[in-house]
């Protein structure tokens, strides 16, 4: 079975809550940019898989605010398949550079995005603490920090 990704429709489909709060815990945090961005769905035949949420945060900057893949499908290439959409889609959207943050703890994500092609650019110091209401624990270890990468794509 091939993988389709199709940007969201509001008519066709429901807002994917349990994909996107695989990548963001906060669900009121998910509600502060999921409508001001563009969305992509995943689907293996009818069932969606995986997603992807694009959001413009600068003149031609575009940033992946969420990215997921549903667990019983992880570890099959199909989350490396929606990092390069988001590139894409962000080319289309006429971005110079595509940015992406994840938590201090999420070893998986970061191999994920430098193998990708992102590059380390930053790190807001606390950010998890700050902007979530619960702890974060990853394999042991506190997510407290955000990771920020980015890849130039022109």
């Amino acid at each position: 079975m091939e993988l389709q990704i199709v940007p969201y429709d509001i008519k066709h489909h429901q807002i994917p809550y349990e994909l996107l709060m695989l990548a963001d815990p906060s669900r009121k945090v998910i509600d502060s940019y999921f409508q001001r961005g563009y969305c992509f769905l995943a689907y293996l035949g009818d069932s969606c898989v995986g997603e992807f949420v694009l959001l413009k945060t600068r003149p031609e900057t575009i940033e992946i605010v969420n990215i997921a893949v549903d667990e019983a499908y992880q570890g099959q290439g199909i989350g490396k398949k929606l990092v390069y959409q988001a590139i894409e889609e962000a080319k289309n959207l006429d971005a110079a550079t595509i940015e992406i943050g994840t938590g201090n703890s999420s070893m998986m994500q970061l191999r994920l995005y430098q193998a990708c092609g992102f590059r380390i650019t930053g790190v807001d110091i606390d950010f998890f603490v700050k902007h979530y209401d619960e702890d974060i624990i990853e394999d042991g270890i506190p997510c407290r920090d955000m990771i920020r990468l980015s890849l130039d794509t022109r």
